[in-house]
């Protein structure tokens, strides 16, 4: 059973459960585009709070649901550091999956990025394998228009070229959008987003932000200190298929983001189960200009 790398970010992922009741009747929800939705003053600023940092996680079964899953052990990096002009991100993964029979499948990936702040152009790369053969690999780079549409040009698979719609964002500036619009009060944010992580093209995802916590107590890292906070769940959908409220996603993740750009808390959910992420190591990293 291979698992890909369906997390498409998370980058969370990012499960939509039944809405809590002060979710069910949000304000309209913020369509997104690198320079809509959100100011252009409140993105400078959510730009600048992102935190270069060094995220450990242990990985674990969440749910089975009749999956015939028994048993998830694993462990997942993340990097984020800031380069200047753009956001350098790198993600590794190790994940074994164990069935009621005793047998378990390793699952490795190796994804890194190179994401421009003014949401224009992302660098790619992704290597996975299963039970120790390569089952995916995909790289590009991708550039985009002001409005967000554009282009997508794969290295693996060689030649291959994809079209991606105004409107698209790139991880980063998702995240960024993200935590601005929790911070703003908004409930939802429903955009197109392109990660590098498949050789399709842009996704549909629909975010939702219950509520937004300003901080208390002493939190488990320093790095969360006078950091406000809320669970945010996203839904990743065909393209096209996401905004007809009948469709069911592909993938969800559920996450509880800070506002300084760190998520403590994960949930994968691929369906048949879902794997969480708790944090066991935080490091800020050096970098910037």
């Amino acid at each position: 059973m291979p698992i890909r790398h369906r997390r498409r970010h998370l980058l969370a992922a990012f499960c939509l459960l039944a809405l809590p009741a002060a979710a069910q009747q949000p304000p309209a929800p913020i369509t997104a585009g690198p320079r809509a939705g959100v100011s252009a003053e409140a993105l400078g600023q959510g730009i600048a709070r992102m935190l270069p940092h060094r995220a450990a996680y242990r990985l674990d079964l969440g749910e089975a649901r009749n999956s015939g899953i028994t048993a998830v052990r694993g462990a997942m990096v993340f990097d984020v550091a800031d380069a200047c002009e753009g956001w350098a991100t790198r993600q590794r993964m190790t994940m074994t999956v164990v069935d009621r029979e005793g047998q378990e499948i390793e699952t490795v990936s190796d994804y890194a990025t190179y994401e421009a702040k003014d949401n224009s152009s992302l660098r790619f790369s992704l290597t996975q394998t299963t039970q120790g053969a390569v089952n995916q690999r995909v790289a590009g780079e991708a550039e985009l228009k002001p409005d967000g549409s554009g282009t997508v040009r794969f290295s693996e698979p060689a030649g291959q070229e994809e079209t991606l719609p105004a409107g698209t964002l790139l991880p980063m500036r998702h995240t960024v959008l993200a935590v601005e619009a929790a911070r703003a009060g908004q409930r939802l944010l429903a955009a197109p987003l392109f990660d590098g992580t498949s050789n399709e093209g842009a996704q549909d995802t629909t975010t939702v932000i219950p509520s937004w916590t300003q901080p208390s107590g002493t939190p488990r890292f320093p790095l969360m200190s006078g950091a406000a906070s809320g669970h945010m769940r996203i839904a990743f959908f065909e393209r096209g298929a996401g905004g007809n409220g009948a469709s069911q996603p592909e993938y969800e993740v559920g996450l509880r983001y800070y506002d300084n750009g760190i998520a403590d808390e994960i949930v994968m959910d691929f369906g048949e189960f879902s794997v969480t992420g708790q944090a066991l190591e935080l490091s800020p990293l050096p970098g910037g200009c």
